[in-house]
This record gives structure tokens, C-alpha cells and sequence, in this order.
């Protein structure tokens, strides 16, 4: 496997992280096929990308010609077959449910051969598992990119029990085509950024729900006095409460009581409050 070789990739998932993972490859040169069950998903995938792009012209950070050759290189299909057909490299972006990932990875390992790489971008889920359901389980890892895709640098590349140094190799290098800054590490429960992240946001939700202080203050807290980007509260909300309820939920029953979600979190996913994609999290967003 040599990342700088590869041609042709497929994304699977057209959500946030999907089609911002699709963006990168097409920007760096890679052929790009975005693949989703649903084509409205498809078509608000694609038009996310072209506004990204569009706003990097904007900025001057692009040219008009480059964002015209990255479209050129991505396009969209409900054809699963199609969408993974000869292709260099898979990256899986589906929703975080691992009966979903082991149906796709057992249906990557059955079609494509040995020597493509498969990554799932899971956040939390464990990556031996997945990749136990594929043939060839040595060209799983896992390549967890971060939102929004296209300006976060960071890429953790997972390695499993079974994943061959020629695979590790071959994501690292595929994340620095792609213009990020890889740190590998093993799997284990959360990782390291999910673990450490979800940690800082429970806590933080624990604040709120106590009174200590408001979202505002608790998250300007985290960026003036320990140089964070984002407070945990508004990036929380950038990432959606139903994925963090998700990835608290897989850590308490890996690791402990300490990762049990506060009651503000699933009062807040179950009365619809998911964050910024649903209008209202522990900020009101516009529309």
C-alpha cells in the first residue's frame, strides 16, 4: 500500500464527516466517488462542499481553478457497487452503530481485494471489531477525522491488534497528503481525542447542570484560560448531543462510572435539543 499512489477513493457517508473527508481527497488529487443510500443526502453532501469551497475562494486560501478541479474529481452515487469499484482506498463515515459498520466492512472485505485500504472514521466504536468482520482484517484501521473536516488538522490513525505496519503506514501518509497531522495510536476505548474530549465534556455539562456557571462563561473559561479553539459546551453542540450521548454511553460501559452521562445531556437529546444542526443545544442557533 504506498498513500502517495493511491487514485481512487470511495467515502461512505455523506454527512458532516463524510463529505468533508470526501472534500480533502478531491482536493488532493484523489478521485472521489461519495456514496449514500439516500440521494437528498447526496445532494446536500455535495452542495456542503461546494460552499466550503466556494468560501475558500472567498478567502483567497484557494484558487477558482483548484476549486473547479476538486469538483471535477468528486462525485456522488447510491451505487454501492459502483461507488467502491477499483478503488485505492475505502473510508467508512456512516452513522456510529456497529451493526452498520460490520454489515459494510463484511461486504468491502467480500468485494475488494487484499491490498486496498479499509478506514472507518468512527469515533469511539471499537475498530477490532470492525474490522474482524472484513477479509484481510490486517488493512483495517481506523482514520478519525475532526470536524469540520476541511480545517481541523488532526487525524488519529487507529491501529488494531491485527492491522499490518504496511496499513498504519499507509494512513499515516494518506493523512499527511491530505494536509493533516497524524498521531498514531492503539485501540482502545475512545482513543485518545474522544476519551480526553468527552471527559472535558461531561464535566463541563455537569457545571451547567449544577449552576455553576453559563455556557458562556463555563466555555470562555476553556478558551481564554487554557487556550482552547472552542469551549467543550459549543463544540458539544458543533458536534452533535446524540453523538456525544453515544460515545459517553460506549465509554461508561468500557471504562466506568466516570464517563456516565449527566441528566441535562439525555434530557436535552430526548426533547430534540442535538445542537447546532437542530437549531438548540446548550446554545440557540440560527437557522
Amino acid at each position: 500500500m504506498d498513500a502517495n499512489s493511491m487514485k481512487t477513493a470511495a467515502v461512505l457517508g455523506s454527512g458532516t464527516m463524510g463529505h468533508g473527508i470526501a472534500q480533502v481527497l478531491a482536493q488532493s488529487g484523489i478521485t472521489t466517488r461519495m456514496f449514500d443510500v439516500a440521494q437528498a443526502a447526496l445532494d446536500k453532501g455535495l452542495a456542503s462542499v461546494r460552499s466550503n469551497l466556494d468560501k475558500g475562494v472567498e478567502k483567497q486560501k484557494l484558487s477558482a481553478s483548484d476549486r473547479d478541479a476538486a469538483l471535477g474529481r468528486l462525485s456522488i452515487t447510491t451505487d454501492f457497487s459502483a461507488a467502491i469499484r477499483g478503488v485505492d482506498v475505502v473510508i467508512e463515515a456512516v452513522p456510529e452503530r456497529i451493526e452498520l459498520k460490520t454489515k459494510l466492512f463484511g461486504e468491502l472485505g467480500r468485494a475488494l481485494g487484499p491490498d486496498v485500504l479499509l478506514a472507518t472514521n468512527t469515533s469511539s466504536l471499537p475498530i477490532t471489531r470492525i474490522g474482524e468482520a472484513a477479509a484481510h482484517p490486517e488493512r483495517v484501521v481506523g482514520m478519525h477525522f475532526f470536524n469540520p473536516v476541511h480545517l481541523m488538522k488532526l487525524v488519529e490513525v487507529v491501529k488494531t491488534p491485527a492491522s499490518s505496519e504496511s496499513a498504519v503506514r499507509a494512513a499515516v501518509e494518506l493523512s499527511v497528503r491530505l494536509g493533516k497531522e497524524p498521531i498514531v495510536v492503539q485501540d482502545a476505548p475512545g482513543f485518545a481525542s474522544s476519551r480526553l474530549g468527552i471527559a472535558i465534556g461531561l464535566e463541563a455539562m455537569r457545571m451547567f447542570e449544577a449552576g455553576v456557571a453559563s455556557a458562556e462563561d463555563i466555555d470562555k473559561a476553556m478558551v481564554l484560560g487554557y487556550g482552547f479553539p472552542m469551549g467543550p459546551l459549543k463544540l458539544t453542540d458543533l458536534v452533535g448531543l446524540d453523538v456525544r450521548l453515544s460515545i459517553a454511553e460506549h465509554l461508561a460501559r468500557e471504562l466506568g462510572a466516570r464517563f456516565e452521562p449527566p441528566a441535562i445531556l439525555r434530557e436535552k437529546v430526548k426533547k430534540g435539543e442535538l445542537g447546532k444542526k437542530s437549531g438548540r443545544g446548550f446554545y440557540t442557533w440560527p437557522a
